[in-house]
């Protein structure tokens, strides 16, 4: 299938690793033209160097999406070496595992910073130069915990909705200029984020074996995810296959959730 996305110039977030990564991968496959931006230098100019392998341009930068200045910096140097935006893939984001008993301000403000305030200040950079080339597309990498509550996870559960209700509300004020917001909402998927909540949560257990019981008693397919089962409904929602959907939130969670 083609998705119609060659030529596109596509802004993904946290892209130096892990689903940023699968995912800025997946795009320039398709033919977009790739910026990525993480904390880490070294991290970022390796992620760049290897998706120039599919032959689009690639530009790698280091971001720290909590600071404002950083973010408008990182955007207007996307806009000059991919010349434009046309996608933006919110992707960015960390997990502070924790009850309301336990989570300190500090880790529900860094959470905030993160998730939702980073989401809000890169779209808010992306969005008039979506609008000068006619439109864009908008995909918020969210978790399925922000409609699914789980109070282990207090402060993802109640941040992560925040990040939906967010989407859905930008959605509707920027379909005018035909640019489509959608919320992907991930449940178990190996990354390197939840390699860290292992390490937090139990590193006396082996990762198979702590991977294997969150899924068995979460997961109708009793098994973790894998990046490349997420980054192709991203990449459809990104293009002209999906040009009318927006506002929309899509579970890729293996069944996971407990809600119609």
């Amino acid at each position: 299938m083609d998705l119609g996305l060659r030529g596109r110039k596509a802004v993904v977030t946290g892209g130096s690793k892990g689903l940023g990564r699968a995912i800025a991968d997946e795009l320039a496959r398709e033919g977009c033209d790739v910026a990525i931006c993480a904390r880490h230098a070294d991290e970022v100019a390796e992620a760049a160097t290897a998706l120039e392998i599919h032959g689009t341009t690639v530009f790698g930068e280091t971001c720290d999406v909590t600071d404002p200045d950083q973010v408008g910096s990182f955007f207007a140097q996307c806009a000059e070496r991919l010349g434009g935006i046309d996608i933006l893939v919110n992707n960015a984001g960390r997990a502070h595992p924790g009850t309301f008993a336990t989570l300190t301000d500090g880790d529900w403000q860094e959470d905030l910073d993160v998730k939702l305030f980073s989401m809000i200040r890169c779209s808010r950079e992306a969005l008039p130069h979506m609008r000068a080339r006619g439109g864009g597309r908008i995909v918020n990498v969210n978790a399925v915990y922000g409609k699914y509550p789980d109070p282990r996870f207090f402060a993802t559960t109640t941040i992560r909705a925040a990040c939906m209700s967010f989407t859905k509300a930008l959605s509707m004020e920027v379909a005018k200029d035909n640019v489509l917001a959608n919320s992907v909402n991930i449940g178990f998927v190996v990354t390197p984020q939840w390699r860290n909540i292992h390490q937090r949560l139990a590193p006396e257990r082996s990762e198979d074996e702590f991977f294997a019981d969150m899924a068995k008693a979460e997961v109708p397919l009793e098994r973790f995810g894998r990046d490349d089962e997420v980054i192709g409904v991203v990449a459809f929602l990104c293009s002209d296959r999906a040009s009318y959907v927006t506002g929309a939130s899509v579970d890729i969670a293996g069944g996971m959730g407990r809600y119609l």
